[in-house]
């Protein structure tokens, strides 16, 4: 991983936890683990509200018809590299 991904998993972990008020600190969020159930515990209410701030953060829509939904917000890792690759900001 680039020093470049590292500390853009870093600003989408804040971004995360800012969203979504979590009672957790951004750099606790292992870039593994599970975004959904017994990881950081998402529901898909909240998926949405992070689907929402990345958009408008990093310019280019997440849609909720995208086939590629389940890989992409499987974990932070998984969601940083998308943004990565389909930013505009």
């Amino acid at each position: 991983m680039t020093s470049t991904q590292t500390e853009l998993q870093r600003e989408v972990a804040a971004l995360l936890v800012e969203a979504l008020n979590l009672e957790t600190a951004p750099e606790t969020i292992e870039p593994q683990a599970p975004l959904y159930g017994e990881g950081l515990g998402l529901d898909s209410i909240d998926i949405l509200e992070v689907a929402l701030v990345v958009s408008q953060r990093y310019g280019f829509q997440l849609r909720s018809d995208d086939q590629d939904n389940v890989r992409i917000f499987t974990s932070l890792a998984s969601l940083t590299d998308h943004i990565a690759a389909n930013r505009t900001k």
